[in-house]
């Protein structure tokens, strides 16, 4: 069993290695296998005791992948994930069990992500019963206690999920997420499907929420301005790779990479006396049939070198890392 030393002894929470996850495609009378899919291509990343990491990109870059299979619910193609120094990746049975404990997910859609038929006191108790942590009475008492911290009430217990507006939906789920005493939850796009306000309240939840626990989060989202209020730092991701990685204040401040400076220029200001021109993107998508930059067909700055070769994460200064050739 890993113990609370092993933060105090330097090493991250949450560390991702050289993680891959392909998925075949398929052709043919037979189905044979053609190519893959590379939806994560080699992603590495830490993130220390209660601290957030915000993963943005734009759709199908391969967010969601990161993060079901950081939890195994997929399974990766290669790399591996370690929890508090411990590999999770040849976890199984009640091991593995054991494991998701500790991990748990907020998922992106309030109304998919709830059995339309369980009442709030039985989606909330359902993983207590699962991991034979408490029943009866006390289940009960550790249900309404969980209800109580995400701003719901008592009376709620026994209602379904179709009696509630979507902004209530998604504290059931943070509740269920919380009903096992995690250290880590993958918080994939939780507020995506919300109304502005509404996200505003369910962010300063998830913030009230790893101040009192001490929480570590992956916070996935192509919503910058999200990322940026929650994060401590930022990863930029596209077509399967991390592109630029540094504390959220310098990838604001400083973005390195054409896409990440693209994604940042389309963010509308609050000001309305400041005028911010949108970069323009290419829609295109590259062709990864041979060693290239990903981004090479969309950037305005590309270079020879990019036609031939993959850049590679480097720290260009301190603790802000590019993939660009330009750095």
């Amino acid at each position: 069993m890993v113990t609370d030393n092993t933060q105090r002894n330097g090493t991250p929470l949450i560390e991702v290695r050289d993680l891959k996850k392909y998925f075949p495609i398929r052709r043919g009378v037979f189905s044979r296998v053609r190519g893959h899919v590379k939806a994560v291509d080699d992603v590495s990343f830490r993130i220390g005791d209660g601290k957030t990491l915000g993963l943005v990109g734009e759709s199908g870059c391969g967010k969601t992948t990161v993060g079901r299979t950081i939890l195994r619910l997929l399974l990766p193609t290669a790399g591996d994930v370690l929890y508090a120094g411990q590999t999770i990746m040849p976890l199984w049975g009640k091991a593995l069990r054991a494991m998701r404990r500790n991990m748990q997910i907020i998922f992106q859609d309030p109304y998919g992500s709830l059995n339309p038929r369980m009442t709030v006191g039985g989606i909330i108790g359902e993983p207590l019963t699962i991991h034979g942590v408490s029943r009866g009475q006390e289940r009960r008492e550790r249900v309404l206690d969980l209800l109580k911290k995400v701003g719901l009430d008592a009376a709620h217990y026994h209602r379904y999920p179709h009696e509630f507006s979507g902004g209530q939906r998604q504290r059931i789920g943070i509740a269920r997420a919380l009903a096992l005493n995690p250290r880590f939850i993958v918080c994939d796009e939780p507020v995506s499907a919300l109304d502005v306000s509404i996200q505003a309240q369910i962010i300063n939840l998830l913030e009230d929420i790893q101040a009192e626990f001490n929480i570590s989060y992956l916070f996935i989202s192509h919503d910058l301005r999200v990322v940026e209020h929650i994060s401590d730092e930022v990863a930029v991701m596209y077509l399967g790779r991390l592109v630029e990685y540094a504390p959220s204040d310098l990838i604001y401040k400083n973005p390195l990479h054409p896409y990440t400076q693209v994604l940042l220029s389309a963010i509308p200001s609050g000001d309305p006396s400041v005028h911010r021109q949108p970069l323009s993107l290419e829609e295109a998508v590259a062709a990864m049939d041979k060693p290239s930059c990903p981004f090479r067909v969309r950037c305005k700055h590309g270079k020879v070198q990019c036609e031939s070769e993959i850049p590679v994460l480097k720290e260009v200064e301190p603790g802000h890392k590019v993939a660009c050739f330009l750095h």
